[in-house]
């Protein structure tokens, strides 16, 4: 009896801390998960993580121990050890996600510690404890050394410390800044808003949701009197799916090729949201029952010798819902393909000359312009694409030749174009037109149902989407408007800029990027007459929303310099508006000069170290420091007064 009421005291004080501390409860199984999981899977099996641990934890409480510690302890355990276990509570219908974005940039900047060194940051660093009380609950969830994660953990934090602050000034001798740069490692402070208990939720299926509610209620009644009626046999329930799915009635939902989200044809033409979501399904092989079925269980479980290709940080998990069909049919002789979506997923299923392959793409926040197309297969240096409903017009351009017209395409009755793709002559090369091989893109228009005139540029860079082409023009004088957003790299001048730069997508991955835009932030005079200079960052933005950049300086003739790369960055984006980049030039005299130039907002330029220059304005043009000497330490005032950094960096050079 006395162990029974123990029980039930600790069970009680469980639930007691974990009513009153859900929201960092929730957040610590949030930030210890795996960092491969997208973040409705992510949001709900943070659920899942905090409601198991009730009972293990009532248990520990019930025999003296500390409630909350034990609680924490279960949640750490759930997430590192069992965060791919059953993913409950099932939520139908709805994509979640939290709130508060800095969080998934926290999920992301832990994703290179250990699951127990993650949570150890989460316990120290938001939740206040000291590092023996973070290495005590690790040690009751099972980590075999709980010192050791803590350590790990705070070492991060103080070699992001120390690179963030200090080493920003001692990285070489050119570079860019933005702000204060970013962070690697999520800093304390933040409990009042780093938390995922409040959600952002979406629907997947809005289209046909009553008739598909409706059906659903008949399919049921139908399945549970075959169930009643019938043995499983080869060709009962699940038939077709994986073994450790075919009895799994959730599994057997999600993988049903009856149960497939089928979007009506004109639908994108009468939404306000315009994405993978409006697509219709097209193909010759829609209302093939074989195929889909076979598509759906290499997704679930991809059998031996199935070539898998997973986008960084994309999840390959299989379905939860039925997932959206987007295309089922034979691009080429002897290939078969399947496309579905699945809320932030686009997944591409193959068959070619008995071989299969799984692609898998993140499509976060996808619009009009980057759910513009598909690849559905590649044959040489050709690639078959599949274009969204409201692409009226398509052709191709190559974007080293500038002046040439654009050279139509037609588009197949279902949708499909071959364009050309840069192949391996095209190679790598100087950033100026000249030299550089060709490159190809495709040029689309949208039906003016959606907006009247809207052309946009897209590139292949071997993923399975394309990636969107924009070009953002400098802002110059005083009196300059507000910074502009950036625009379709369509107009005379985007062209020309892209025909000099068209080379720096080689670097550019295409699986992981959703778009790159080319900001001309600045124009300077260059010292001894040699005529103006354009200062730009080429940012390659990622489906994550990070983005690596690369800034330039192109002089009016000759090889343009590469200044500086950074990765991971929110610089030169909606974000990161704020620039200053400096390098080491040679006049056509040789002599050195350390030039320096901000974006708009930059009102001065203070050199200090190896330099002592003060300049007002956005741009710096003195004699460089002698060799050996240091490099010297740029700053820029902006006009509010705020400070930001150049990083100094030799990583560039000329090209």
């Amino acid at each position: 009896m006395g162990r029974r009421l123990r029980s039930s005291a600790g069970l009680r004080q469980a639930e007691a801390v974990i009513i009153e501390r859900y929201p960092q409860l929730l957040r610590l199984a949030y930030l210890v998960l795996p960092p491969g999981l997208d973040r409705h899977a992510r949001l709900l099996r943070a659920h899942r993580g905090v409601q198991h641990s009730l009972r293990a934890a009532g248990r520990r409480a019930g025999q003296g121990g500390d409630a909350l510690a034990a609680v924490r302890a279960e949640v750490v355990r759930y997430a590192a050890g069992r965060g791919r276990g059953p993913l409950l509570p099932w939520v139908w219908g709805l994509r979640m996600w939290p709130s508060a974005e800095e969080l998934d940039e926290a999920a992301r900047a832990l994703a290179g510690l250990s699951p127990y060194a993650r949570a150890a940051h989460v316990l120290c660093r938001f939740d206040g404890l000291d590092e023996d009380a973070a290495a005590g609950v690790l040690a009751q969830a099972g980590a075999g050394d709980p010192a050791g994660e803590v350590r790990a953990a705070l070492a991060a934090e103080d070699e992001e410390a120390a690179d963030g602050g200090a080493g920003q000034g001692r990285r070489g001798g050119t570079g860019a800044g933005v702000g204060q740069g970013p962070r690697t490692l999520p800093r304390p402070g933040r409990e009042t808003i780093l938390h995922p208990a409040d959600v952002h939720t979406r629907p997947t299926d809005l289209l046909l949701r009553r008739t598909r509610v409706r059906a659903a209620w008949g399919v049921a009644a139908v399945l549970l009197l075959a169930a009643g009626l019938t043995r499983a046999t080869v060709d009962g329930p699940g038939a077709g799916l994986p073994v450790p799915y075919a009895g799994a009635p959730a599994a057997r939902t999600a993988l049903d090729p009856a149960r497939l989200v089928r979007v009506p044809e004109r639908a994108w033409s009468d939404t306000g949201r315009v994405d993978f979501t409006a697509w219709p399904a097209r193909g010759p092989r829609t209302g093939d029952r074989s195929l889909l079925t076979r598509a759906l269980g290499a997704w679930a479980a991809p059998p031996s010798g199935t070539a898998v290709t997973v986008a960084p940080a994309a999840s390959a998990e299989p379905p939860g819902h039925p997932p959206q069909l987007l295309f089922a049919g034979d691009p080429r002789p002897g290939t078969a393909v399947v496309v579905f979506l699945d809320a932030d997923r686009v997944v591409r299923y193959t068959e070619r000359g008995g071989r299969r392959s799984l692609d898998i793409a993140r499509t976060d926040d996808a619009d009009v312009t980057t759910a513009a197309a598909v690849t559905l297969a590649r044959d040489g240096n050709t690639a078959l694409r599949l274009l969204a409903p409201w692409i009226a017009t398509a052709g191709t351009r190559d974007l080293t030749a500038p002046a040439q017209p654009v050279r139509p395409l037609p588009i197949g009755p279902d949708g499909t174009v071959t364009t050309p793709s840069p192949g391996e002559a095209a190679g790598g090369g100087r950033p100026d037109g000249a030299g550089c091989g060709p490159r190809p893109v495709l040029e689309v228009a949208s039906s003016p149902r959606i907006v009247e005139k809207h052309a946009f540029l897209l590139a292949d860079r071997g993923g399975l989407l394309t990636v969107h082409l924009t070009y953002t023009p400098p802002a110059e004088g005083a009196d300059a408007p507000p910074a502009r957003q950036p625009r379709e790299a369509t107009g005379p001048a985007a062209l020309a800029r892209w025909a000099q730069e068209a080379c720096a997508l080689d670097s550019v991955d295409g699986r992981a990027v959703r778009a790159v835009n080319l900001w001309d932030f600045a124009l300077t005079e260059l010292p001894e007459a040699a005529g103006r200079a354009v200062w730009s960052c080429t940012r390659a933005t990622r489906w994550t929303g990070q983005g690596d950049v690369l800034i330039r300086l192109r002089p009016p003739t000759g090889a343009s310099l590469a200044v500086t790369r950074a990765r991971s960055t929110a610089a030169c984006g909606r974000f990161g508006q704020h620039v200053l980049a400096t390098t080491v030039w040679r006049a056509p005299s040789g002599h050195d000069y350390q030039l320096a130039a901000g974006s708009r907002e930059v009102t001065e330029i203070d050199a200090t170290g190896s330099l002592h220059t003060r300049t007002p304005g956005r741009s710096l043009a003195v004699p460089a420091p002698p060799a050996p000497a240091p490099p010297a330490t740029l700053t820029a005032t902006l006009r509010s007064g705020a400070v930001i950094t150049a990083l100094d960096s030799r990583d560039g050079g000329r090209d």
